[in-house]
């Protein structure tokens, strides 16, 4: 019996070379042996990480490596359908980077090839493992924050068009382009607050209303956005997001306020462990520092990467499911429609 699922990367930007590459590794019941790229100086930066994994520029070698199980999707998001129907038709798992697609359709249709090929599908939202977000999970299923009235994310990044990270040269922000990202901040970074509002929360949104804005950067992008709904239950949620906001400013806040309490997480939204979360007590207003044990504050990739890993060994189902992940796209949808005109969807 297999003790280790064998995974692949399709797309070795820097996303896959920080955080995805090094949580495969990380993880004890995952190996890292395929890489696929169109470009061969991204697969060796990853390589360079694990000497010795197969490397490939096209796409049914590196769906035909010996034992291959899964394969991780980072790549632009108009690639997302193609790449996943090719490998469920190649009898792979997949863990597909967020947004699911550009557009509800592709996502759908994402879903249904999974199903048929009869592989597990889902959506990478590292967040979901970030250790504070668990902890806060755990706090508003336990009733400590009492009944939750509100939640607000602000999470926002300086993007220009010719932003590269830091530890990559090459300029080509796809990000900014509608035909490889279908928008821009919007699309980008309100998937990750809609989802996790939803699984700390423990409701889903139905109802939604956005508005867009092209404020400093001249791409025909979205460089911000803000965004208001409504959980089943009858609590508000707010949401800002950015490409237009500078780095130096605090832009990474998650709230959400109870009767009883308000939790207040900073600096944990993003790729890595670490920042803090704070309990404010609605009768005394005194303040406590949620502390995480050093042992479980690991990468949410790596954590993500394993939780996936392990339902694959089990032969168990993955604990968030394709259709909670449709539901947040469709959201983004009916969002960007009542924002009006700014996000270019893609249809062909």
């Amino acid at each position: 019996m297999n003790s280790k699922i064998n995974w692949g990367i399709l797309g070795c930007g820097w996303v896959a070379r920080d955080y995805v590459a090094p949580g495969i590794l990380a993880a004890s019941n995952a190996c890292l042996v395929a890489l696929s790229d169109p470009d061969p100086s991204a697969m060796a930066a990853i390589t360079a990480l694990s000497p010795g994994m197969a490397s490939y520029t096209e796409l049914d070698r590196f769906l035909q490596t010996p034992g291959l199980d899964a394969v991780y999707i980072a790549t632009p998001n108009h690639l997302h359908r193609p790449l996943t129907e090719a490998a469920a038709r190649a009898g792979k798992h997949i863990l597909c980077e967020k947004p699911m697609a550009t557009i509800t359709t592709d996502a759908e249709a994402m879903v249904s090839a999974c199903r048929d090929a009869c592989v597990q599908y889902g959506t990478a939202f590292d967040q979901r493992f970030q250790a504070r977000h668990r902890a806060l999970k755990d706090l508003a299923a336990s009733g400590a924050l009492g009944t939750i009235t509100a939640a607000r994310v602000h999470y926002a990044c300086w993007t220009p068009s010719d932003w590269v990270p830091p530890t990559q040269s090459a300029h080509d922000n796809w990000r900014v382009d509608p035909a490889r990202a279908g928008g821009g901040a919007f699309i980008d970074l309100a998937p990750h607050g809609l989802d996790l509002l939803q699984w700390i929360v423990g409701e889903q949104i139905i109802e939604v209303g956005s508005l867009f804005q092209r404020r400093v950067f001249e791409y025909p992008v979205d460089d911000g956005a803000v965004l208001m709904g409504r959980f089943e239950n009858g609590a508000l949620l707010t949401m800002n997001v950015a490409y237009n906001c500078p780095d130096a400013f605090p832009r990474r806040t998650l709230e959400i306020v109870g009767t009883e309490a308000m939790a207040i997480a900073f600096n944990t939204m993003g790729q890595t462990p670490g920042g803090s979360l704070t309990l404010v007590n609605a009768k005394t207003g005194a303040s406590r520092e949620v502390l995480i044990p050093e042992a479980d504050d690991l990468s949410p990739f790596q954590s993500q990467i394993a939780a996936f890993s392990q339902a694959l060994l089990d032969g168990a189902p993955f604990a968030f499911t394709p259709e909670r992940d449709l539901h947040t796209m469709r959201l983004l949808e009916m969002a960007s429609a009542s924002a009006g005109g700014v996000r270019i969807a893609i249809t062909g």
